[in-house]
């Protein structure tokens, strides 16, 4: 597994974060995903290649920063 530490500038409120988990478990039902809508932090344990979950993200709607 690995781990993607990620900043969603846009990741606002709850139904942010079921999205973008929604997006995420599509690709790697076994992800695990922590988000944090105060700080903008996204975690995410998967299996998927890291460009795969940021571009998972970015189809979703959301802007990925690093």
């Amino acid at each position: 597994m690995t781990t993607l530490e990620l900043v969603i500038p846009d990741m606002a409120c709850g139904a942010c974060v079921e999205t973008i988990t929604k997006a995420i478990q599509a690709l790697d039902a076994s992800a695990t995903v922590e988000a944090n809508t105060q700080t903008k932090q996204l975690t995410i344990n998967t299996t998927a290649a890291g460009t795969v979950m940021k571009d998972a993200i970015a189809t979703a709607g959301y802007t990925v920063s690093a």
